[in-house]
Parts: C-alpha cells; structure tokens; sequence
C-alpha cells in the first residue's frame, strides 16, 4: 500500500475521521508499550538473565552511548525523550515489511508533531538547566536586534526537521512504487531491506540532530 497514509480514510462518522495516519501511530504505540511491559515486567540483576532483558539493556547501552557522545553529559537526563523518538521513528519504518501497513512517519502531520516535540524540548532542557533568564538573553544576542531572527531561526530548523524525515520517507515510498510497477518480480525484496536500512536511518539522524539542538541550546546559554 503506497502513497499519503493521511488520504486513506479507514473509518468515519459524521466529521470524526480516523485515517491510516493516526490508526497506525496507534499501531505504533501500543505495540512500543505492550513490548516495553512484556521485557521490564520480570527484570533481574542476576543472571541468568532473559533474552529481552539482555535485548533491552544492548539497546539503552547504545542509546546511552550516543547522547553521552554528542553531549558530553551524562545521558539519564535526555534519554526518556531521545530515546522515546528513536523508538518510535523506528519501529514506524520497520513495520513497512508488513503488508497494508503505511509508516506514518511519511505523514507531514507525523513528522511535524515530532519536530514540533524537539522544538518544545529545547526550552524545556535549557531552562531546566541553565535557568529561565539565561536562557531567554541567549536569543538577544549579540544586541537585542537579533531577536527576531533568533526566533525565525527557531522556527526554521524545526521546519527542517519535519519536512527531511516526511521527504526521506515519502520519496522511499515513491521510488519503491515506481520501481515495483517496472519489475515487480526483482525489487521487493531489495526494497524491503533499502526501505529498512533507510528507516534506521532516519530515526537516528532525527534523535542525533534533536540532541544537537538540546545541547547546543545550553551550551550557548552558559558561553555567553
């Protein structure tokens, strides 16, 4: 199933919606949950230890090791929310393999939301850390001046975000339909595994760059 999630309708009534976007987000979500209960149900500390918890810890290990790399932080702080993004991007994209499923992460609305997530975080992180004053001075630097433009570019690079994961996906999509109409025998498969690859892909390049605005944010604040 190809094309905008946003334009299939599953089910209406009246002006009440419910489009592939928003059914598979909740897909998305519930089996992020429902997994995340199954492995830390039963956690040990002595082994032998269940293959999900071991699966578990490998990927909070690596996750931690990524933010503590790009912030030179100690990862605890940031790894709810950076690691809720990556997960959820993620098994969003993954799910493709699975037939009339449609990412919603190639949904402008999805990937807007997302973004709209990390613009938000931002202020949150770098008030929580350097306090509400420094913060706001950061944006009215050098002179009062760039104000504006301090906001504009804000506002940019969380547009930024939003429209290179919908881009990333949605041409996925298209090459992938126009590819399998030529020679429908040859390319699922090589696409499945490309469309996979590029998946991880986009949801780290995501997380990594929404931590880069957390940090840079902060170090800004405490430079000047």
């Amino acid at each position: 199933m190809l094309g905008n999630p946003d334009q299939v309708i599953l089910w209406q009534y009246g002006i009440v919606k419910i489009n592939a976007t928003l059914a598979f987000t909740w897909v998305v979500m519930v089996l992020l949950a429902g997994g995340s209960y199954m492995i830390t149900r039963r956690l040990s500390v002595d082994a032998p230890i269940s293959k999900g918890q071991n699966l578990l810890e490998v990927i909070v290990g690596y996750m931690n090791r990524q933010i503590h790399e790009v912030s030179q932080k100690e990862p605890e702080r940031y790894l709810p929310f950076i690691g809720s993004l990556f997960l959820f991007i993620f098994f969003a994209n993954l799910l493709a393999v699975v037939p009339g499923y449609m990412p919603p992460t190639g949904s402008l609305s999805t990937t807007t939301a997302l973004a709209l997530s990390v613009f938000i975080a931002v202020p949150f992180f770098g008030i929580f850390q350097v306090g509400l004053w420094e913060y706001v001075k950061q944006y009215c630097r050098p002179n009062i001046f760039m104000l504006p433009f301090n906001i504009i570019g804000e506002f940019s690079r969380t547009l930024a975000l939003a429209v290179r994961l919908y881009g990333n996906i949605m041409s996925g999509t298209v090459i992938a339909g126009i590819l399998l109409s030529i020679t429908p025998l040859f390319f699922p498969i090589l696409m499945q595994i490309l469309g996979l690859l590029t998946g991880a892909i986009q949801a780290y390049i995501f997380s990594i760059l929404a931590m880069v605005y957390i940090v840079s944010a902060t170090a800004r604040s405490r430079s000047n």
